[in-house]
């Protein structure tokens, strides 16, 4: 994979390069709340600009139908890209059509563009190979050189992510680059103990990484939504909290695994419980009980892990050398039940170890939650590429820049 260094190398100065960047950043009535990912691809950006480049930025940004929906517009990524570069960022309102093709006609040597939202373009998206590659084809006739540093899609094979690639020379950029070397040391040069935390919602989405990690990680902490799957196939009563039924067969099998591969499997040993859930608008007080992970009343929810299990999770995390966290511990977004993902994130902090924060909500709390982002060895910026890497699979967006 041929990185930004060497296309800088070999100069840049008034070429047309095209940063496949990742600005999907939350929005809150066309408010920024959380630039992280504009932040990130910062270093790309203003290299090849410094250098003489003429940047043209493109991204996707939330799931809008392959047409344009002001919803989901990137003017105001657009913006915050220009007011941390310092400098002005011109805005394309479409992305391969007479805004675009003149937006980029009309940049001097070491400006910066970024064309509207690549997915209000079907072929962006497309399952259809030849309707992704005519997009790429007319993304391409934008740009001279390519530079994929959109680490949050390389699992996706889209247009910009897949096929431009293969129409221009390509590199990847500085995020990619620091991205790729993180997950090399998770996976192919990883220092033990090796501890990973997992939570999030859903079970299902983390069931390909587990089955990878019972034959890498040295101990797995459970929380979150997913936890009760896990505590049912132990035989306990979980209430309304949320649960995969059909995936308890899968979980007895890899608790089974775990126990035989000598990785230690730690599950909640207490748990925040309520009959309802918490207003995540008004975040008025909640009404919550603790009471032990096999003592769920029948009729209220778990939504976060309790204070035993965050002292628990804390021990278990104090002495590893390697440590990875996907997804919140409990409903973080509310006050009453964040004390579960400030504890994780807590012994992240205070770990002597390499500690990796994999993305997605886990990124988002640790900013939410007010903790220092350079506390942490490194935060990811794509929770599911992150993943999809630790399962071992091929990312096409990786695969194109190896090419």
């Amino acid at each position: 994979m041929k990185t930004i260094d060497e296309l800088l190398a070999d100069g840049v100065s008034g070429k047309r390069v095209f940063v496949r960047a990742d600005l999907n950043v939350p929005l809150a009535d066309g408010t920024i709340t959380d630039d992280g990912r504009i932040r990130a691809v910062l270093p790309t950006v203003k290299a090849l600009a410094d250098a003489g480049a003429k940047v043209v930025v493109a991204s996707h940004l939330g799931r809008p139908k392959g047409a344009p929906d002001p919803a989901f517009s990137l003017a105001p990524a657009a913006a915050r890209l220009g007011e941390l570069l310092g400098a002005d960022v011109a805005f394309a309102t479409d992305t391969v059509g007479d805004s675009a093709r003149a937006t980029v006609a009309g940049l001097s040597d070491g400006q910066v563009a970024v064309v509207e939202n690549l997915r209000f373009n079907v072929g962006e998206t497309s399952k259809d190979d030849a309707e992704r590659a005519a997009f790429a084809e007319q993304l391409a006739a934008l740009a001279d050189v390519y530079v994929g540093d959109g680490f949050g899609a390389v699992h996706r094979k889209h247009a910009s992510v897949f096929d431009l690639p293969k129409q221009l020379p390509h590199y990847a950029g500085y995020l990619i680059a620091t991205e790729v070397g993180v997950l090399k040391k998770l996976t192919d040069d990883v220092q033990r103990p090796y501890v990973v935390a997992l939570g999030g919602a859903k079970v299902s989405d983390k069931l390909a990484v587990i089955d990878q990690l019972l034959g890498k990680a040295d101990r797995l902490l459970i929380g979150g939504g997913m936890a009760y799957t896990f505590l049912k196939a132990q035989g306990h009563e979980v209430g309304i909290s949320l649960l995969q039924e059909d995936q308890v067969p899968v979980v007895k099998e890899y608790m089974e695994r775990a126990e035989k591969n000598g990785v230690e499997l730690v599950l909640p040993v207490d748990v925040l419980v309520s009959t309802e859930f918490p207003d995540l608008k008004t975040k008025a007080p909640a009404t919550y009980t603790t009471v032990d992970a096999d003592a769920i009343p029948a009729d209220q929810e778990g939504l976060d892990i309790g204070p035993k299990t965050r002292e628990l999770y804390a021990s278990k995390l104090a002495d590893a050398a390697t440590v990875f966290w996907n997804g919140p511990m409990g409903v973080f977004e509310h006050p009453d039940y964040a004390g579960g993902t400030r504890a994780v994130a807590q012994a992240l902090v205070e770990s002597k170890g390499f500690t990796v924060v994999g993305g997605g909500d886990s990124a988002a709390a640790v900013r939410t939650l007010g903790f220092d982002e350079n506390a942490f060895g490194h935060i990811s910026t794509g929770g599911g590429a992150s993943l999809e890497y630790l399962e071992g699979k091929t990312l096409p967006g990786l695969a194109a820049l190896e090419d």
